[in-house]
């Protein structure tokens, strides 16, 4: 089981080189070869940052990636037509500074004909980090239920008469890309979850509970599919992380994790637990006490939404709080989600992004050695 006390969620910021060979690459004004050469000098450099920052965990900062759960549909047929709106749908908040936007849900969006994988979503993603990489490789998945918002009553029926018959495919989908993930030697895996804290706000639940689930069925069944990608894996340590929305220095939810913290807790068969703390939309740390014995909480304490300045002594002490509801060998410490869920990165610079990973490192060492 992978034991470090400084971890990462996933994305990383995109360097500008990346972002403009994508946009020549989508209007056919540069070859893949050429574009698969950038793209892979800027995995490198994601390495080369959490190395340099003492990480003992690296991914690729997601660098191959429109958003974090894009490669499903880049590798698979069936979802129709979709856009980086279809990841990103809702009512995000932010700070003054960074304002309020209402992102609609496509109305056209529904997965219109039998889900087909073309090729491995996250193979080559792998591959090449565990190659460039002196520490442990990891690799994220959206969580199947995530893709309830790829469903619709009026476009998906053709293909996929319920949710549940949907999401059944999704799962053996995922499931399918961690055996091969696992065959080429990956041993940390995963899960992006940040549609459970969806369900804390009436009108984000409201959409959910529309698509045919209520709530206590997301929280049961929703659990249950992740449990089917991650069973059956031995020596594989399984992450699954929980946030409130993360996307241009916004968020979609504010509330604490009571609501949703025994079901997903309790049940969930991932051994890592990633918490989004980073300020006071989280809520306390006292629903940490339904947390079990054989799980590790990874508090996410260090925001990626804004370029504050975090210090191992502050960090510390929220550490030592948290112990007051679970022992301290049993947590660990993390930004609160990623740098860049999608192309569109946090409003922070490349070097407030390495002193976030630098500290979390330090303060790991300062309270676990």
């Amino acid at each position: 089981m992978i034991t470090a006390h400084a971890d990462v969620v996933g994305s990383l910021l995109r360097p500008p080189a990346l972002l403009e060979a994508r946009q020549r690459l989508d209007r056919g004004r540069m070859d893949p070869a050429a574009f698969k050469a950038i793209e892979d000098r800027a995995v490198d450099e994601a390495v080369a940052l959490q190395e340099a920052a003492g990480l003992e965990v690296a991914t690729d900062g997601e660098m191959r990636r429109l958003s974090f759960q894009s490669q499903m549909t880049e590798a698979v047929d069936g979802f129709g037509q979709w856009d980086l709106d279809a990841f990103l749908w809702g009512q995000w908040r932010g700070e003054a500074s960074v304002g309020d936007r209402a992102v609609e849900r496509p109305a056209t969006l529904g997965v219109m004909d039998k889900l087909r994988p073309r090729r491995h979503l996250c193979a080559e993603e792998f591959t090449y980090l565990r190659a460039r990489t002196r520490v442990t490789p990891k690799v994220c998945l959206p969580s199947p239920s995530l893709w309830a918002n790829f469903w619709s009553p009026r476009h998906s029926r053709g293909a996929y008469p319920s949710l549940d018959a949907f999401l059944a495919d999704v799962t053996d989908i995922l499931r399918a890309e961690v055996a091969e993930l696992v065959r080429l030697g990956a041993n940390y895996i995963q899960l992006d979850a940040p549609h459970y804290t969806a369900l804390l706000d009436p009108h984000t639940r409201a959409f959910y509970e529309d698509a045919g689930w209520p709530m206590d069925k997301w929280l049961s069944q929703g659990v249950a599919l992740d449990n089917a990608v991650m069973d059956g894996f031995p020596g594989i340590t399984f992450a699954f992380h929980l946030c409130r929305g993360n996307q241009a220095s916004r968020w979609l939810v504010e509330g604490g994790y009571e609501a949703i913290a025994a079901p997903i807790f309790r049940n969930i068969r991932a051994q890592r637990l990633f918490l989004e703390y980073d300020d006071a939309r989280s809520g306390s740390f006292e629903p940490l006490q339904a947390v079990p014995e054989d799980k590790v909480v990874v508090l996410g304490l260090v925001t990626t939404k804004s370029p504050r300045r975090e210090t191992a002594q502050g960090l510390a002490a929220r550490i030592e709080e948290a112990a007051r509801y679970l022992p301290l060998e049993r947590l660990a410490l993390s930004p609160q989600c990623g740098f860049s869920t999608s192309i569109l990165g946090n409003r922070l610079t490349p070097r407030d992004q390495q002193r976030k990973l630098e500290v979390v490192v330090e303060t790991a060492r300062r309270v676990w050695g």
